[in-house]
């Protein structure tokens, strides 16, 4: 892209030192340390890093123009603009020739269930011979069948994502499925992203460390549904709490559909039973009754199923059809994966109050009657610290043995982390304290019994603990089946 085209269409205070318009911009970069010749490098502002200083190493390696929001004093070609966390985005829209356009991008967002809707989505339209590629926690795929491709985010960075976008309409792939996390939304990631659908899958406590207050982590969500325009649609779980709030932010023009199991909805589940192969429910649509069976569990999988079959119907897909196939999907890596049986070892990501509430829930139903249900968990370092004691209290009205450890504890102490979910238990007297997390699954092990089921939460598909600024392997599947002698 040329140098003319760039300052042709975006808004600037002042051009410092840009003489020569003519020169062709080969990348976008944010990284001085990555920065290739002839980059567009953009000084981001984040929490604890400022790009501004490292702008002379980035035309040290090569950089074309330095984006900045002040003149730096260097001798650069700079271009001075007001806010460059939300130019990265429009630059990067550009360069890439606005490839998001091209495609039917959908967008789940919510604080739960994301990276399971967007894979039965993708698998919907697989099934009706339409390619789907997919983007989020597990990295992207061009295909179900594609093995994942590492993403640093759930939903990468501006230039990453539009350079993904261009990549996958030269794959002549045409729908897109993606997970959109709030962190991206509030930071102008997905800026200039020309969303077709967007769906909702629940609201409830996380990432208040960056939020601040739910209201602002609501405000962050609701952006993917007030872009929706004539035409889109949007798919609204009617049972969350913040389902009107959501509901009054989409358009008069734009398609709504809800689904949900306790309040009206488009699409309803009702006569929910769960067993240890999976959970059957009869999902009721225009007043017509469909059985469905899942090889899936717990109650946030009927809810997920909901979502990806109201999504299914939006598009225009029929909902028998969709129902087969889901019926004959499993879970996502570690998303209540059983791992071992005899005892039942299951993992899953679970990381908020919200989440670890419904997974333990979905393990006491497949709990047997003279079985105990033991759950392992620990929250993050340098996270919100607020929905530590709410944890340990949901562990202990749900468990009957918890072992609290640590998981991702990064700058701060483990043993500070740990003292702060105790504060949440009524009584401490019988819980296990095991700092180190593979401890803790040796003596989940020691204690359980052949019916017993035990939940590892907190990490799920990861392969890696963060201690300090150490980051070590560290796979909770694999240490499950060590460990129990899978």
């Amino acid at each position: 892209m040329r140098l003319r085209n760039l300052v042709d269409n975006i808004d600037y205070i002042e051009l410092v030192n840009l003489d020569d318009l003519s020169a062709e911009a080969m990348g976008i970069s944010y990284n001085s340390k990555k920065t290739q010749p002839d980059d567009i490098f953009v000084c981001l502002t984040g929490e604890h890093v400022d790009g501004h200083e490292y702008a002379e190493e980035a035309v040290a390696n090569g950089a074309c123009v330095c984006v900045v929001e002040r003149r730096l004093n260097l001798d650069a070609p700079q271009i001075v603009v007001s806010d460059t966390t939300e130019m990265i985005a429009k630059i990067a829209d550009l360069f890439y020739c606005s490839p998001s356009q091209k495609l039917n991008l959908i967008g789940v967002t919510g604080t739960n269930g994301k990276t399971t809707v967007t894979h039965l989505i993708q698998k919907l339209y697989e099934e009706n011979q339409k390619p789907c590629a997919l983007i989020g926690t597990l990295g992207h795929k061009f295909s179900s069948d594609d093995s994942y491709h590492d993403a640093k985010h759930t939903t990468p960075q501006a230039p990453e994502l539009q350079k993904l976008f261009y990549n996958i309409n030269e794959k002549e792939i045409k729908n897109v499925v993606m997970e959109v996390s709030s962190h991206a939304l509030a930071q102008h990631r997905v800026d200039y992203c020309d969303f077709n659908g967007a769906v909702l899958t629940n609201l409830t406590q996380d990432h208040l460390d960056f939020h601040i207050t739910m209201n602002n982590y609501f405000k962050a969500k609701a952006i993917l549904f007030d872009r929706l325009v004539s035409g889109d649609f949007a798919v609204i779980n009617a049972d969350d709490e913040y389902a009107g709030r959501f509901m009054e932010v989409v358009s008069p023009n734009v398609n709504l559909f809800t689904y949900g199991i306790k309040m009206p909805a488009d699409l309803r589940a009702k006569d929910i039973v769960f067993e240890h192969t999976g959970a059957s429910f009869t999902c009721v649509y225009q007043a017509k009754e469909y059985p469905v069976k899942l090889k899936m569990n717990g109650m946030f999988s009927v809810y997920n199923v909901l979502a990806a079959l109201t999504a299914g119907v939006a598009v225009g897909m029929d909902i028998e059809k969709s129902i087969k196939i889901l019926e004959n999907l499993g879970g996502v890596a570690g998303r209540f994966e059983i791992v071992v049986n005899k005892p039942t070892v299951i993992v899953d990501y679970a990381h908020t109050p919200d989440g670890l509430e419904n997974v333990l829930k979905a393990a006491r139903d497949i709990t047997p009657s003279d079985g105990k249900l033991i759950c392992i968990f620990g929250c993050g370092g340098d996270r919100d610290a607020t929905k530590r004691p709410k944890m340990g209290t949901i562990a202990e009205d749900y468990a009957d043995k918890v072992i609290v450890t640590s998981d991702n504890p990064r700058s701060e102490d483990p043993q500070q982390i740990i003292t702060d979910i105790l504060a949440g238990f009524r009584s401490v007297n019988d819980v296990v304290v095991e700092p180190d997390r593979e401890l803790a699954i040796r003596e989940a092990c020691k204690i359980a019994k052949p019916n017993d089921v035990v939940l590892v939460a907190g990490k799920g598909h990861e392969d890696y603990q963060i201690l300090a600024n150490e980051t070590i392997h560290f796979d909770d599947r694999e240490k499950v089946r060590e460990i129990f002698g899978a």
